[in-house]
């Protein structure tokens, strides 16, 4: 089993520390937080683009096709009641030397992303407290 662990430093602040690094997470000052770091969420739409994005490196890479000039945009459909983003549209802008012939196999490609799979095949998940002794 992998794990995370998850700090609280103070404040509206709430940090990770996985595989040597450590995320740092804080809440807009509108709602409490100094404002320093990006929201959870924002984070979780972030590894959707870096990951699709990732994913075009590699099909770029294998084919030998530089990756000067492509950009990713990713826009996001929010219903307002439920807090939830309901759809994500995800746009690859190809510079004018990208070969045409692959512009249908890196859409497929971006699409293959490990968070976008994860999405459609969530995981199990179990919350549990214990209280330290003494």
């Amino acid at each position: 089993m992998m794990e995370m662990n998850v700090i609280f430093p103070g404040g509206k602040k709430v940090n990770s520390t996985y595989k040597g690094f450590t995320v740092e997470t804080d809440q807009p000052k509108n709602e409490g937080g100094a404002g320093t770091a990006p929201e959870p969420y924002d984070l979780f739409l972030a590894s959707i683009g870096t990951c699709a994005g990732v994913y075009v490196v590699y099909f770029c890479e294998e084919r030998g096709i530089d990756t000067t000039g492509i950009k990713m945009t990713l826009q996001f459909d929010r219903n307002e009641a439920k807090h939830l983003v309901e759809a994500v549209h995800i746009h690859i802008d190809l510079p004018p030397g990208f070969p045409p012939k692959y512009k249908t196999a890196v859409i497929k490609t971006a699409g293959l992303c490990t968070v976008k799979r994860n999405i459609l095949n969530p995981p199990r998940f179990s919350v549990s407290a214990e209280i330290a002794a003494g």
